[in-house]
């Protein structure tokens, strides 16, 4: 057994000083092999940074030499002719009538707004939502029309006959000139109608200025007041109904 009280020989079993610089120099080598950046991301090699150079020499003389590889003009095949660019001036839709085209509106809010109680036909049912065709409500006079679709309508119709207690809702909400000329004209001209007219967007505009001047503004119309103050045609310059126009701004065809 060995002498606990042994002390060890320095020199026989290591150099302390020795070791420690052996291990100092090997830090240090493998750290100018394995050279990491900041992120953990190993250094570009000079190598790859000059076949880098090269590729984009090579990819220069192609382009200088292509001529005229890349101009339009004279790639496409003889006779080719381009389409023109979406929302161009050539790909506009053509002239319709002015009555086509408020009527086109009209019928998206007939289907909207009043296909659900009049039906598709506009001709109710009979019991609880009467015919608009062949109102006379609907071919007569335009403002007493126009104030029925924006303000309702309870108590009697044009027939003297009460549907419902309720009456018809309001239907002015949300409408613009050209929506309420659009569906002031389609049931003039169309659901069995054929008045030929049309309302423009000025006699709409009209209509919503008289409809909220109304003593009863937001409430129903019913018809004494229909007879005692909107019984007659809007206000406004009349149009032909066969002038032609843009179906979609309703500018005539000529203005530009």
């Amino acid at each position: 057994m060995s002498d606990p009280n042994q002390k060890p020989d320095l020199e026989e079993s290591i150099n302390v000083t020795e070791t420690h610089g052996r291990i100092a120099r090997q830090i240090a080598a493998a750290a100018r092999e394995n050279k990491l950046g900041e992120n953990g991301n190993h250094p570009i090699a000079p190598w790859f940074i000059f076949i880098l150079v090269l590729v984009g020499l090579a990819a220069g003389a192609v382009l200088n030499n292509s001529g005229k590889l890349f101009a339009y003009d004279h790639t496409f095949r003889e006779g080719y002719v381009r389409a023109p660019e979406p929302g161009g001036g050539d790909d506009k839709l053509p002239p319709v009538p002015l009555v086509k085209a408020l009527s086109a509106k009209g019928s998206k809010i007939y289907s909207a707004k009043c296909n659900g109680c009049h039906g598709a036909d506009a001709r109710g049912d009979g019991a609880n939502y009467p015919s608009l065709s062949g109102s006379t409500w609907v071919t007569g006079h335009t403002e007493r029309f126009a104030m029925i679709i924006l303000n309702g309508l309870h108590g009697p119709t044009s027939t003297g006959k009460v549907y419902s207690a309720a009456g018809m809702p309001a239907q002015g909400g949300g409408m613009t000139p050209e929506d309420l000329a659009g569906i002031l004209t389609f049931l003039r001209n169309d659901k069995g109608n054929s008045v030929g007219d049309v309302v423009t967007p000025e006699m709409a505009k009209a209509a919503m200025d008289i409809s909220a001047k109304r003593a009863k503004a937001g409430q129903q119309t019913d018809a004494d007041e229909l007879k005692a103050e909107h019984d007659k045609d809007l206000p406004g310059e009349k149009a032909d109904a066969n002038t032609l126009v843009d179906p979609a701004t309703l500018l005539p065809a000529a203005a530009k």
